[in-house]
């Protein structure tokens, strides 16, 4: 079954409630949501396997805590974009604004524009695949999962990372405490190759990426580094 729903003659908060009412089902319902003007928190705790189409531009927290439901906003999306998610896919047509993807643990997050600062921090187990460039703290104190930056990174790429593997195919401004440069084995080419075909894309190289992760120095307390305290 296929909803339209006109956030110019409903608010949002009626929105959520509709969506809600599918969580913890089975329905994979279509929804088509028009008029969204930026506003925040659209479809945002969704628990089921609807398939939600946003025309147009949000604003704050869209598609926040989602779990298994599939969200595609196309335009642009404000802050927090998908924080929190721990499963399902949302695709951003656009670009992002900052901290997309924050502490989420699972699912897919696909912005085929650029993302703003603090893309991926404390980034939990999801996969995010960026077409363009990302920027400043990227990936700040990133636990797990992937991160892959098909254009720039900005500076002090995972600043205090854990496991998180990062993949950037361009320019790198600076990388933070404890993240370095890593090898690309065989493993991590085709690992990068098959998040890039799950975002849907398919014209760059795996080849052309590098690979960054942790140094493993910030885990244990050092006491010669103790006057720093």
């Amino acid at each position: 079954m296929t909803h339209r729903f006109d956030l110019a003659e409903q608010g949002v908060r009626e929105l959520n409630r509709a969506l809600h009412a599918a969580n913890g089902t089975a329905r994979a319902d279509a929804w088509h949501i028009v008029n969204p003007r930026g506003l925040h928190n659209v479809a945002v705790g969704l628990d089921c396997a609807l398939d939600v189409t946003v025309e147009g531009h949000v604003g704050y927290y869209c598609a926040g805590m989602n779990q298994r439901a599939r969200v595609t906003v196309l335009g642009n999306a404000g802050p927090g974009c998908a924080e929190n998610m721990m499963s399902g896919l949302v695709r951003v047509k656009g670009s992002a604004s900052q901290y997309a993807g924050a502490t989420a643990h699972g699912g897919l997050l696909v912005i085929e524009g650029d993302a703003s600062a603090r893309c991926g921090i404390s980034m939990k187990g999801v996969d995010i695949v960026v077409r363009g460039s990302i920027g400043h703290m990227s990936a700040f104190m990133a636990q797990s999962g992937r991160l892959v930056v098909c254009g720039d990174a900005g500076e002090a790429l995972g600043d205090s990372i854990y496991e998180a593997r990062l993949y950037v195919r361009g320019a790198v401004a600076s990388l933070g405490a404890d993240c370095i440069e890593k090898p690309m084995k065989d493993k991590h080419r085709e690992e990068l190759a098959q998040l890039l075909a799950d975002a849907g894309i398919d014209d760059v190289d795996p080849d052309d990426f590098r690979r960054y992760g942790s140094a493993r120095q910030l885990y244990n307390f050092k006491v010669d580094n103790a006057d720093a305290y």
